[in-house]
């Protein structure tokens, strides 16, 4: 496949039938189409879309010097738009258009997509709109005429309320609550946080976490100079320094007890089938003197809801780690997966947002839970199935 594939008549009558099916569902449920600009201010999705998307992301300057970028996304635009709109809550808003994402190292991955999704902002009752969104994602899989696939869940509140629950120091909460999707990165702040490692650079670090920060910054500019460095990964100089500066102070603070390390890997390695996750963690919480019930209980209820759907629980699967690529998720996340020609494929995906409408603007938390679909996934799969 090319990174630009070229589409036929047939293809593109597909394409369109299985849009209009899946905005149909959305319709029928009160959700407004809206349709954002395909060209956006880059620090709109750079500081707030996570590492994985900042580099995967196409960025321009204008003629007038303003740096842009092609939408990888359009959750963030939609809910900038609507903020601007200055529209009462709660809105209901879907969507059906291109995104763009850079493919490193494979070629063969398209780098333009079609992408249709619903956004539900302002609910309070946060289990009724999760289960709002479920089940438009259900049924909008379904209307296009992908019948069966898996479920993925996870849910980044409950690792969030283990981790306020332990005796770990406040400057490392929201690092470890940050970065505990990330695979190998997370299990070496862990270790630096329990000393179970100590390279030179990590003891220069603790060196410089000493100083106070106006003694600080001047030495790691300086080092930013000697090493000729001015911006990493789309990040400006200064943001690289504060992080520096971050760094340094969490391997100057105290160690973190080995046993709540481990009590910390051993939560996050609960995966498996969603109903037995759900007993491990409460296992391992108790064992802790931890209860996390609150979270739990909205785990299990999001099993029924699934259930009610026709998804049983042998097609649900739970990650304590699971919390997809975007940084602004604050809760609740899921993927739903089917198989095409090549395997299995993640069809739609979404999940809890509640802090990024003030984020971008709004002038209050405002509650909100999404999901997309990516259309041609779900050509791909329907067209596997009907030739099973």
């Amino acid at each position: 496949m090319s990174a630009f594939p070229t589409c036929d008549a047939r293809r593109i009558a597909a394409m369109d039938g299985i849009e209009a099916s899946i905005l149909s569902v959305f319709g029928a449920r009160d959700y407004t189409r809206n349709e954002p600009s395909v060209l956006q201010p880059a620090a709109l999705f750079l500081d707030r879309s996570g590492e994985e998307i900042r580099r995967r992301t196409f960025t321009l300057t204008d003629p007038s010097g303003n740096e842009m970028c092609l939408r990888p996304d359009l959750t963030i635009p939609i809910c900038k738009a609507w903020i601007e709109s200055k529209a009462k809550a709660p809105a209901r808003l879907c969507y059906h258009g291109l995104a763009f994402r850079f493919q490193p190292g494979e070629p063969e991955r398209p780098t333009q997509f079609y992408q249709a999704g619903a956004e539900l902002l302002g609910v309070e009752n946060r289990a009724a709109a999760e289960t709002e969104i479920l089940t438009l994602a259900v049924e909008a899989l379904h209307a296009a005429g992908v019948q069966r696939f898996d479920v993925k869940l996870g849910d980044l509140s409950l690792f969030s309320a283990f981790v306020d629950a332990l005796d770990i120091p406040a400057q490392w909460r929201g690092r470890l609550k940050r970065h505990f999707w990330r695979s190998g990165y997370f299990e070496a702040l862990l270790d630096r946080m329990s000393g179970k490692s100590a390279s030179g650079a990590q003891q220069l670090l603790a060196h410089l976490g000493t100083l106070d920060e106006t003694e600080a910054r001047p030495a790691f500019e300086g080092l930013m100079d000697m090493l000729g460095g001015t911006q990493q990964g789309g990040r400006s100089r200064e943001e690289i320094v504060d992080r520096l500066i971050e760094q340094a102070a969490d391997a100057a603070a105290l160690r973190l007890d080995p046993k709540i390390a481990k009590s910390i890997a051993a939560f996050l390695a609960i995966s498996g089938p969603a109903a037995k996750a759900i007993e491990k963690i409460r296992n391992l919480t108790k064992s802790v003197g931890v209860s996390l019930e609150p979270q739990l209980k909205a785990l299990t209820a999001r099993l029924v809801t699934l259930k009610s759907l026709g998804i049983g629980p042998e097609r649900v699967t739970f990650a304590a780690r699971f919390g997809r690529n975007w940084e602004y998720y604050t809760g609740f996340v899921f993927e739903m997966w089917a198989r095409d020609a090549e395997g299995a494929v993640q069809v739609a995906g979404g999940g809890r947002y509640d802090t990024l409408l003030q984020q971008l603007g709004a002038r209050r938390e405002i509650p909100a839970v999404g999901c997309a679909i990516r259309t041609e996934r779900v050509l791909a799969a329907r067209n596997f199935g009907a030739k099973r």
